[in-house]
């Protein structure tokens, strides 16, 4: 698949310190297949893939507070989440996994070394944080302090306030993120990748634009201040040993193996890239996506081409909290619910937080406007055309200027899901305008079945809403793919059709249709 693919879209690894949460989901996983769906149906070859960062930091953390080995948190939350993500409808191609046989640890280490011998990668004494009364160094979210930068408190690596990145031995007032005791500062010599040779080629790469703005207002700053030198290494034993002389008492930097990992998800380098590639992130994650990962990529030689989408995750106000099981709320809503609450609330550029009573407003509507339409044209096929579709061309008072609507819609429903225009939340209040509009139009033209000769006018009238239900199978699909595949079902058309106007148009007449016992979207 990775060989025919033209497009390369690409989530930001999911870290396995617990089950998949609420904010994932809001995050860039569901946004992120929504993209790969529409374009699949196009028919475009897409290569849609993520990772599972085994080695993040906060995993060693969860382990030493609940007594387990960061493996078994790892291994047994990871296999819960690519679980989860099978449940939201988020279908990956491939989902990398550094700890599983035949994983990318090798190929990480690879990297390393070769990075290494090119000079790219070089020792450097710096300041690490340390905590005494735990016996361990800090990195990454082990370490809490102020940003050097915006002053927000935050861990080492990128602040997820402002998108700077910073080392812990920055930070102000470094504290254990375990204990909560102040941490001293010990020089120990670590590996860095040194990104001001990539200054130029990263500059032209931010050019050509396709930066949302703050990630653009954070590259601008980068290089006019200067490119920093990212960690590669850090003393430790969770992580994926390093093979260069004199660290192998090291591990390779939980944030550098993420960004290795997206590489190593397309088939660790063995497969040509995809000429595009469109990265799904959040502003924590973007130095890494929109910096580093280019300049890893210009080191093989190739250029880019990449479009970045920063979709922020939910918090729960006021403590920050992630928000609750992604699982509990899919079983209790649906799946379809779920998709299209996060994709019209969370914010593209900001974080949002998460309020229960919104999720159930998600489900009234669909209940009172997409299946209440439903519903009564299913009742209506059964009670005046004995169930079956009938063997008239869609019509009725209006449909003209109503096929005038719904042509302007998907082609501004195709914009809302397309790469340069993308903005899945847009395409939501879309779907919603052609449920209502299809609704008024069909009780506008309900007292057809109270007039002399209505068969023909009526019947015409129920083709052609049926028309509009048998295209919301693919104009739909990509927000709520279960909802989508379940009327596919009820009326038997294919499943996957392009999103475009050649799919309204009825099932073949005859068709039987017979109305599901459940909602056919949420439930």
């Amino acid at each position: 698949m990775a060989g025919a693919a033209s497009l390369w879209i690409t989530a930001t690894p999911i870290v396995p310190r617990g089950e998949l949460h609420l904010g994932h989901l809001a995050g860039p996983y569901v946004a992120a297949d929504v993209l790969a769906r529409f374009l699949r149906a196009d028919g475009e070859g897409v290569l849609f893939t993520t990772g599972i960062a085994d080695h993040a930091g906060s995993v060693e953390l969860r382990a030493l507070s609940t007594g387990r080995t960061p493996a078994d948190v790892a291994d047994g939350h990871g296999v819960a989440i690519e679980a989860d993500l099978v449940r939201a409808r988020v279908e990956f191609d491939h989902i990398a996994r550094p700890q599983h046989p035949g994983g990318c640890s090798r190929w990480v280490q690879n990297v390393v070394c070769r990075l290494h011998a090119e000079g790219i990668v070089v020792p450097r004494v710096r300041p690490l944080p340390y905590c005494e009364p735990c016996g361990r160094w800090l990195h990454g979210v082990q370490v809490t302090g102020g940003c050097p930068h915006c002053g927000t408190l935050t861990h080492a690596g990128a602040c997820r306030a402002c998108g700077r990145p910073g080392e812990g031995g920055d930070l102000r007032d470094p504290r254990c993120s375990r204990c909560g005791v102040g941490a001293g500062l010990r020089r120990v010599r670590r590996l860095y990748l040194l990104l001001e040779p990539f200054r130029a080629d990263l500059a032209a790469h931010w050019d050509r634009g396709g930066l949302p703005s703050r990630v653009a207002a954070l590259c601008e700053g980068l290089a006019e201040e200067g490119l920093p030198d990212v960690p590669v290494s850090h003393p430790g034993r969770w992580g994926v040993p390093v093979r260069v002389e004199g660290f192998e008492d090291q591990v390779v930097d939980a944030e550098f193996e993420a960004v290795a990992l997206q590489l190593c998800g397309h088939g660790a380098g063995e497969e040509p890239l995809p000429g595009r590639a469109v990265r799904f992130h959040g502003l924590g994650h973007a130095f890494y996506d929109a910096v580093l990962l280019p300049a890893l990529l210009m080191e093989r030689g190739v250029k880019p081409d990449q479009t970045y989408v920063t979709r922020e995750v939910y918090r729960l106000a006021p403590d920050g909290g992630a928000g609750p099981w992604a699982l509990d709320l899919l079983n209790e809503f649906g799946s379809d619910t779920v998709r299209r609450h996060v994709l019209e609330i969370s914010g593209a550029e900001r974080r949002s937080g998460f309020r229960r009573e919104r999720l159930e407003r998600t489900r009234q509507v669909l209940d009172s406007t997409w299946n209440a339409w439903l519903s009564a044209l299913f009742a209506d096929v059964r009670a005046e055309c004995g169930g079956r579709v009938p063997d008239v061309a869609p019509g009725g008072p209006g449909w003209t200027t109503e096929l005038r609507r719904l042509t302007a819609a998907v082609a501004d429903l195709r914009q809302a899901y397309g790469v340069e225009g993308f903005d899945p939340r847009r395409a939501v209040a879309l779907l919603d305008e052609i449920v209502r509009s299809v609704t008024g139009f069909a009780e506008a033209g309900s007292y057809e079945r109270h007039r002399p000769g209505r068969d023909v006018r009526h019947l015409a009238l129920i083709s052609a809403q049926l028309s509009v239900a048998s295209a919301l199978t693919s104009w739909a699909r990509p927000v709520m793919p279960e909802g989508a595949d379940r009327l596919a079902a009820v009326l038997r058309v294919p499943v996957g059709r392009p999103v475009g106007i050649e799919a309204l148009e009825p099932p073949p007449h005859g068709t039987p249709v017979v109305a599901p016992k459940e909602s056919v979207f949420g439930f």
